[in-house]
């Protein structure tokens, strides 16, 4: 079979009867998101989004749609936009998010990023993406001219990197993306080698923008290579831009536009953590339970066998940096876990899987056991699984799991799992690389709690050591991954960029806190974050999250000892708390009365709490406390 990008062959077709749904989801308010998400999770071609997308327009208009609006998203591009606007707008359901897309008229990049009375500027945007290709940056050929082509990547990236920060600071993050090379050629094999040539100063503008887009405060959408992969030739349509200004072909819009959802997706904390394989002609081919150990295929001289092992690399190069691997399959525990034991070709072992699930039970309950064991949401997994049959289970008992679809051919698995983009990532940090690990520590922290009756003996056997310190430089990437990607035990799920990390690192009167949390059965990395500005005689509490790997183990009570030991040094009177409901983060709506804070003002989506530092005890934690 071909493998057409465009097609986004990971997400089941279209449904037959796709306008009759959406018909009457349209006639249903109270239930047209769930119902309009599970028409986005399918391969709609750009008809079917724009349907979709003005059906969405209408609901966002009512009531109802007004109250769930998270995300307002705006296209600013040197080209026609509106059919990208549509196919946004669709395809952000798909990754759980609610969101409005705005675009303005046609050539206005400028005027509206630097006007402060623009439409941009008034409209709170959260997301900007600065949709630009090189035909609207100054980048004009001058073949063989190194010293004048090195001159004009320059002021091309001051352009974008002027247009970026001026996105910034109206308070949304600007999305930059890298340039499509283009099809024709001046040089033929030469064209790159020739400093000055389009293609040449494409190269370099890219290179540059990989290497500075992060200190600007930016995300980046890599473009170039999406374009690559699709083709260029197939990428670029001259006759759409000539009768419209159509940056790109209309078949490549949705591809398009899923790059962006999933880009503004991870950096809302929306990115997939754990990978769920099957193992019966997923893992292997064959059935282990029939076949035996010798007749399942696996390994070199056998493209079945080959294809099989190619998942596994694919795998555990994923755990590398850092999503985490557990086993649901339908067989006896023994027998599936022979091959990981016995197989001489076996790359995946026993101790890459945190969570082992083998057995008879359907595969949504496996999934509701693992995301249990893990203490992550299902809306966190990737279901890896050959049977149709299993994969349509899932999906219709637990939508919010990710389940990419496979062909016959297992050759084609591991480009359809990495094409769909369920681990996204908008940075990459050491503690990235041990999380997976972590995670298996946790599910053997669980193990051993479940064989301890008593909770106080269990976790002083922990052995715990907690680390505190300031905002620094170090950790500062991971402290903003961990502001934009935690929903659950999140107070308020106020979202920062790293520059805005780094200026609550420079504010002497308030205060940004990284604890880290180890124990005897490893390093859980930097596991709580807060940020405390100053109000008077007061600390506010802006931010306060923490991983849910190590709920339950008086981390809350051990950061509010310190909080209040901070505060009392620098002569304060309160600490002052707020719960913001963001839908996600219900489980921490009562944090602040279990530690003590009096209310201030309660509503049904915030709340405000105090502390008198004045009659606050330290409580006793079961772990040793230090400060680096």
């Amino acid at each position: 079979m071909g493998y057409r990008l465009t097609a986004m062959p990971w997400l089941p077709p279209a449904p037959g009867d796709f306008r009759p749904r959406l018909k009457a989801a349209r006639a249903e308010p109270e239930g047209f998101l769930r119902a309009a998400q599970g028409l986005a999770r399918h391969a709609l071609d750009l008809n079917a989004q724009h349907s979709l997308s003005r059906a969405v327009d209408d609901w966002l208009a009512s009531t109802a749609g007004q109250a769930a609006v998270s995300l307002r998203v705006a296209i600013l591009g040197n080209g026609t936009t509106d059919l990208l606007r549509s196919a946004l707008q669709a395809t952000l359901l798909r990754h759980g998010l609610v969101g409005s897309v705005w675009v303005p008229p046609f050539g206005q990049v400028a005027q509206q990023v630097l006007d402060p009375a623009s439409d941009l500027n008034r409209s709170d945007s959260h997301f900007v993406l600065l949709a630009l290709d090189h035909r609207g940056l100054p980048l004009q050929p001058c073949p063989g001219e190194a010293a004048q082509a090195v001159a004009v990547v320059e002021a091309a990236l001051a352009q974008v990197r002027d247009l970026a920060q001026g996105v910034a600071r109206q308070g949304a993050t600007p999305i930059v993306q890298t340039l499509p090379a283009v099809p024709d050629t001046l040089f033929g094999h030469l064209d790159r080698s020739v400093p000055g040539t389009q293609a040449a100063l494409i190269d370099a503008f890219n290179q540059a923008l990989r290497r500075d887009f992060a200190s600007w405060g930016c995300l980046l959408l890599d473009v170039a290579a999406l374009a690559e992969r699709v083709g260029l030739d197939d990428w670029h349509d001259p006759v759409q831009w000539a009768h419209g200004k159509f940056p790109l072909a209309m078949e490549a819009v949705p591809l398009y536009a899923d790059h962006i959802a999933r880009l503004i997706a991870a950096a809302r904390g929306k990115a997939r953590k754990c990978l769920v394989l099957d193992l019966d002609n997923t893992v292997w081919g064959g059935v282990i339970g029939d076949d035996g150990l010798g007749g399942i295929l696996l390994g070199q001289g056998s493209a079945v066998g080959e294809a099989h092992l190619a998942v596994q690399r694919a795998a555990l190069q994923l755990r590398e940096r850092g999503i985490v691997l557990a086993v649901s399959s339908k067989n006896d525990d023994a027998v599936a876990r022979g091959p990981f034991r016995e197989h001489p070709e076996m790359l995946l072992k026993e101790e890459h899987i945190a969570v082992f699930q083998a057995n008879w039970l359907d595969k949504a309950s496996n999934l509701r056991a693992i995301a249990q064991t893990l203490n992550i949401g299902v809306d966190a997994l990737v279901l890896l699984d050959d049977n149709p049959a299993e994969r349509a289970q899932v999906r219709q008992e637990l939508p919010e799991v990710g389940v990419p679809e496979l062909p016959e051919d297992p050759a084609y698995f591991t480009r359809n799992l990495l094409a769909a983009g369920y681990f996204e990532s908008t940075g990459f940090t050491a503690e990235d690389r041990e999380r997976a690990e972590q995670y298996r520590s946790n599910a053997m922290r669980a193990a051993l709690e479940g064989s301890t009756s008593n909770v106080a003996e269990y976790l002083d056997s922990l052995a715990m050591v907690a680390t505190f310190s300031r905002f620094d430089a170090v950790g500062r990437a991971r402290i903003t991954q961990l502001i934009n990607k935690t929903n659950q035990f999140n107070l308020t799920t106020r979202r920062y960029t790293e520059a805005q990390v780094q200026a609550v690192e420079d504010d002497a009167a308030g205060l940004g806190l990284q604890i880290r949390l180890a124990d005897r059965f490893g390093d859980n990395g930097m596991i709580s974050v807060i940020v405390c500005r100053a109000e008077g005689d007061d600390w506010f509490i802006d931010t306060w999250l923490m991983s849910c790997r190590v709920l339950n183990r008086k981390v809350e009570q051990a950061t509010l000892n310190e909080l209040c030991a901070q505060a009392r040094q620098r002569g304060l009177r309160r600490l002052v708390g707020e719960y913001i409901a963001s839908g996600r983060n219900g489980m921490v709506a009562e944090h602040y009365a279990r530690l003590g804070f009096t209310p201030l003002e309660r509503g049904e989506a915030s709340s405000r709490w105090v502390l008198e530092l004045a009659g606050h005890a330290p409580a006793p934690v079961p772990m040793q406390i230090e400060w680096r």
